[in-house]
Parts: structure tokens; sequence; C-alpha cells
């Protein structure tokens, strides 16, 4: 599913240009499929990141009501489920279920390592973050906050679907973030993205263009407008 000059052509432009390429793909604009809201990107802004969605959900505020073996054994299938991908990278895609969301952080210098070390690409949360000068620096974290401590927190499912920042994610799905949010890209427009993102560049260079010749004025504007409008 993601080849790598396809995945090499997403990683190259940031979520907006993916967005706007979506809109060309499918022949509309539409206000689903992303992120709303402010997000924490930890340890510090990164390059976007691509890959296919590994799902769980977790909680923090109050103890798991199973016993500590079970706690253990579900963290290590979680940990085998994001492990891998056959058909590409794999982005951790995690849902705090508490009233509060980050009450309690899975993410810090231990997990952001260990999800490394198992070769996943990134993590999109609604939880918190914590460990941020002790973070693996190239592994990027897109989070709904900062918080200290870990409370109870423990992994309650993996696989099922999750809902981050009002954007629903399949277990599978493919997903494109970076420190603007995310969004998913339907399977079936996978195939045109590259070629739509170099539309996006086409109509956009015009404007651009102008705006920073030095000598742009409302004239200039309007011709650029008719321009980008005529490429197709």
């Amino acid at each position: 599913m993601l080849t790598p000059d396809l995945l090499q052509a997403l990683r190259a432009v940031d979520t907006p240009t993916i967005c706007n390429a979506l809109e060309i793909a499918m022949g509309s604009r539409v206000a689903h499929g992303f992120t709303y809201g402010t997000l924490v990107a930890a340890p510090q802004p990164l390059p976007a990141v691509v890959g296919i969605a590994r799902t769980a959900r977790i909680r923090a505020s109050s103890p798991p009501q199973i016993d500590p073996a079970t706690v253990r054994a579900t963290r290590l299938a979680y940990y085998r489920h994001v492990a891998g991908h056959p058909q590409g990278p794999v982005i951790v895609v995690m849902q705090d279920m508490d009233d509060r969301p980050g009450t309690g952080s899975f993410w810090g210098e231990v997990n952001s390592a260990v999800h490394e070390g198992l070769g996943v690409a990134g993590v999109l949360t609604n939880g918190s973050v914590r460990d941020i000068g002790d973070l693996s620096p190239n592994f990027p974290i897109l989070a709904g906050s900062v918080g200290p401590s870990h409370a109870h927190v423990h992994v309650v499912d993996f696989g099922q679907p999750v809902e981050v920042f009002g954007l629903t994610v399949n277990d599978g799905d493919v997903v494109h973030a970076d420190r603007h949010g995310a969004v998913v890209i339907a399977p079936r427009y996978l195939a045109q993205m590259p070629e739509c993102i170099e539309l996006v560049k086409r109509k956009e260079a015009p404007l651009l263009e102008a705006a920073r010749s030095g000598r742009f004025d409302l004239g200039m504007l309007e011709a650029a407008m008719r321009h980008a409008d005529e490429i197709h």
C-alpha cells in the first residue's frame, strides 16, 4: 500500500498540503477527516510522519480493574500489535478515555525509546506527554497536553476504532501528521496523492511568486489569482 516512492512523496510535504491535495482528489472541500484544535509537538516540531495506524485506548485516573498479571500481558500484547506492519511504517494513535484526558501520561522517556526501538514512526494521542527533555529526539509525539505523572495509566485495549481531536481513526488507516495535526488518507486516494500534491504546489506558485516579488499590488494579485485558477 505504501510504496517507497509514495512514502517519500507524502513525507516531503506538511499535513496542510496533504489536506489541500485530498480536496483535489475528492473534488471538493470537506470539514471532516482531520484533527481539530492545538496539539503539543514533542520533543520539538519534527518533519511530517506518515504510516499505518495502530490504535489503542488507555485510562489513568483510576487503577485497572484487573490483576497485575493481566495488566502486564495486555501491555505486552499491545507492544506486539504496534511492533510492525507488513505494508508500511506504523503510527500509534492512542485515545485517552479519561474524563480529563492527560491525567496520567503513557508517553515519556521510556515509551518513546521503546516505541522507537520497535520501529514505530510516531504517535498521535489526546493524552499527555512528559519527560520533555529526555524523549527520544527523533521520535515525533503529537499530544494533547504536557503533564508530570503517569498516575494509574494502563492499556485498556487496542485495535479498536479511536477518536483523537475529533478525528476517528480505524486500525489500519493511513495517517499523515505533523505539528499542525493529522489527517486520514482513504485508500482510494493514495495513488493520486503525488499528482495532487504537485498540482497544489503549481496552483500556489503564481500567488507566492507575485506576493514575494517586491513589487506586489492588487493588480498583480488579481492576475496571479486568474493564473492559479487556470492551472489544472
